[in-house]
């Protein structure tokens, strides 16, 4: 019996460039596909938000000299090819998704609203929004949130590279230890680095709860659903 109904799945951009350091590892966009289909067979009605570090990150092109609104619109164009190309790998394997953005392109994606997500979550597609929030200044964190809020997820699932969240950076850190459980409130006061402060707070003011887990580990996210005590519960 899955324990979530509804979720939203947050990935991160850098994970699906695998071992290869930049762009979309197949391998892994396959592992990503096969987790996916494996939950939403059980029943799970899940939304989707990509970041795009993998290929563009507004921020570090600001810091190199390009304008901010514009790095941060070549950052949501990003998060759409991280979106198509999932939901390609998704079809690939029999399941029904579709992409919708932020920010209108059809016909690359459908122009998001909640209403059109919703029903199709509730037909059993897999419903990939892309372009974070469709505005400057907000990451894909905040723009995930939003989302997640919108679709009235039960939970937002975080899928990262570590498998919780640590008292310090466990890649820089050896000494960093692992929360079980941990409040959004802690999270802020001690400066984690969950998500941004806007996304976290976000959750806290709607009652959205944040598992964050280790979504390279092929099983992880069957596990979360099937209710295991994996990475770290924020709430």
């Amino acid at each position: 019996m899955a324990k979530f109904k509804r979720i939203l799945l947050k990935l991160s951009g850098e994970s699906l460039q695998g071992s290869q350091g930049y762009g979309i590892d197949r391998t892994r966009l396959g592992e990503y596909a096969a987790q996916i289909k494996e939950i939403s067979e059980l029943g799970v009605q899940v939304g989707i938000v990509i970041g795009g570090g993998n290929i563009f990150r507004g921020l570090s092109g600001a810091a190199s000299g390009l304008d901010r609104v514009k790095g941060d619109q070549m950052g949501m164009l990003a998060t759409v090819i991280n979106s198509l190309a999932l939901s390609s790998a998704l079809k690939s394997v029999g399941v029904k998704a579709r992409v919708m953005t932020a920010v209108r392109m059809e016909p690359i994606g459908e122009f998001y609203n909640k209403w059109a997500a919703i029903e199709a979550l509730e037909r059993g597609e897999v419903v990939i929004m892309s372009c974070g929030t469709g505005q400057p200044y907000f990451t894909t964190d905040t723009g995930s949130s939003l989302r997640g809020i919108e679709i009235e997820a039960d939970v937002m699932l975080k899928g990262t590279r570590v498998d919780g969240v640590y008292t310090a950076d466990p890649e820089k850190d050896p000494t960093a230890t692992r929360f079980d459980k941990i409040t959004y409130d802690e999270v802020l006061a001690r400066g984690l680095r969950v998500m941004d402060a806007t996304a976290t707070l976000m959750c806290k003011e709607n009652h959205l709860p944040i598992q964050v887990f280790n979504m390279d580990k092929p099983g992880n996210l069957r596990r979360v659903i099937d209710g295991e005590a994996v990475g770290t519960f924020v709430y």
